[in-house]
């Protein structure tokens, strides 16, 4: 399999096979706010960094470090050196997983369990590190007579390794969130009231706090936006609906938009399809 060198063909190629594609990073691509994307994502920190945001949830970043995103999850770097930044992407398509899976073994586990206590970030130790990189290098490798039933075999040697530390537990506290502490009850109240009007005045009076302000504290926490993360998690709430089978007059509502114009607006420009087309492309897979 061909290493890409961009997340966005990488991502595109996963669409179009509807199995995995790679992409090894060595700078900084164009900067992206909140997103969301149609497939699982596997990041693997080389040279770290500083800060990922992820849901509502705030990672540091350091060598060897592997981050686990699904496809309702929108998430941002911030804060990165873009002068050190290299990195493993792993665009995954949710189907393919499915397929790989058996009955005794749900190699989904990793992406789709999510509890209280859920990290999305694993530490690997250095022998960790070693077979991920090994396996990553045999799938890119990996030419000539059975080149894909080798790649195959990498990859579901892969997804065993990841799932196995993801149901141990072998993820490490990250005990060094960088939540500012305001920050974090903004992000606690937003997603608790993400089907209600939120708005910057409404979340100052709130927290007693002047909108000016809130919204510094917000950007220089976050690297977004208070409008454009509510805006992400709204957008990440409807796919998860429509995924569901829930209709798209009932999931605009629901994921918190005030009318249909806007709700169809920033799905599309976020999704890439619009919110009915979006449904049915869930409902045939």
């Amino acid at each position: 399999m061909e290493e890409l060198t961009s997340c966005k063909t990488a991502m595109e190629n996963c669409k179009q096979t509807g199995t995995f594609a790679v992409a090894h990073l060595y700078k900084e691509e164009k900067a992206m706010e909140m997103h969301i994307h149609d497939c699982y994502e596997l990041y693997y920190s080389i040279s770290g960094g500083k800060q990922f945001l992820i849901d509502n949830c705030f990672y540091s970043i350091a060598p060897g470090d592997l981050f686990i995103i699904n496809q309702f999850e929108p998430h941002k770097l911030t804060q990165i050196d873009n002068l050190v930044h290299e990195r493993i992407v792993l665009s995954v398509h949710p189907d393919f997983v499915k397929q790989l899976s058996t009955p005794n073994t749900d190699l989904d586990y990793c992406f789709t369990t999510r509890g209280e206590h859920f990290q999305h970030k694993l530490s690997l130790n250095r022998e960790q590190q070693k077979r991920f990189l090994y396996l990553v290098g045999k799938i890119t490798s990996a030419k000539g007579y059975a080149a894909d039933i080798i790649e195959r075999a990498a990859f579901l040697e892969l997804l065993v390794l990841i799932n196995k530390l993801s149901v141990e537990g072998a993820a490490q506290t990250d005990t060094d969130y960088k939540y500012n502490h305001q920050v974090d009850d903004i992000l606690a109240y937003i997603n608790r009231n993400i089907s209600q009007p939120l708005s910057v005045e409404q979340l100052a009076g709130h927290f007693f706090l002047s909108e000016s302000y809130i919204c510094r504290i917000f950007k220089a926490a976050t690297g977004t936006t208070i409008g454009k993360y509510i805006t992400a998690r709204r957008i990440s709430i409807a796919k998860a609906l429509l995924t569901e089978g829930v209709s798209v007059g009932e999931v605009y509502e629901r994921s918190g938009f005030s009318d249909y114009s806007n709700f169809f607006k920033a799905f599309t420009k976020a999704v890439g399809v619009s919110p009915k087309k979006y449904a049915a492309l869930s409902m045939s897979g």
